[in-house]
């Protein structure tokens, strides 16, 4: 990126601005891929976390604070600079979510129930529509709620999945 500036300075200084504003446009796009790829990132960690969660069908503190702070974090980088408008409208995620959901298997496969699935055993075992369907409703609560009281909605939120309850009661997890 530090060349690109300096061809801009160099483009704004000779006067060619239509090159000037092509590098603009070309900075924007290196922008918003390396938030997207952020975003991904997080989107990637919540999943891992729900597959954990449907497959062991409990709920830990580690595990909700994952999701929570995946969550959380998606909500802050989707919000452009202007506070209104964001990178991924809610009718946008349906694609990313199954675009990741074949990461988040493979690197959950490690970690669920202490590695005893493969990628291709946890693929066949996990409700990938489920894990869909939920991802979906915790990245809307993302729309519909502010900065302040987010991480309230998702923890009442998770208090209905499996072991919800007991994780909101503060029950030992099996």
């Amino acid at each position: 990126m530090t060349q690109e500036l300096a061809d801009l300075r160099l483009s704004i200084l000779e006067g060619r601005y239509s090159e000037a504003l092509a590098i603009v446009d070309d900075l924007e796009g290196m922008g918003r891929k390396g938030i997207l790829r952020n975003i991904k990132s997080f989107l990637i960690r919540m999943l891992i976390h729900l597959i954990k969660n449907q497959i062991e069908t409990r709920m830990t503190n580690s595990w909700a604070a994952s999701i929570r702070d995946s969550v959380i974090e998606i909500q802050d980088l989707n919000l452009q600079d202007n506070q209104t408008s964001h990178y991924l409208k809610q009718e946008d995620w349906e694609s990313l979510i199954e675009e990741s959901l074949s990461r988040a298997i493979s690197t959950a496969s490690v970690e669920v129930r202490d590695g005893a699935y493969t990628p291709f055993q946890l693929k066949n075992v996990v409700d990938a529509a489920h894990i869909l369907q939920t991802a979906q409703e915790l990245l809307n609560l993302t729309y519909q709620h502010s900065a302040s009281d987010l991480p309230d909605v998702i923890n009442e939120y998770l208090s209905h999945l499996p072991g919800g309850k007991d994780w909101k009661l503060g029950n030992p997890v099996r």
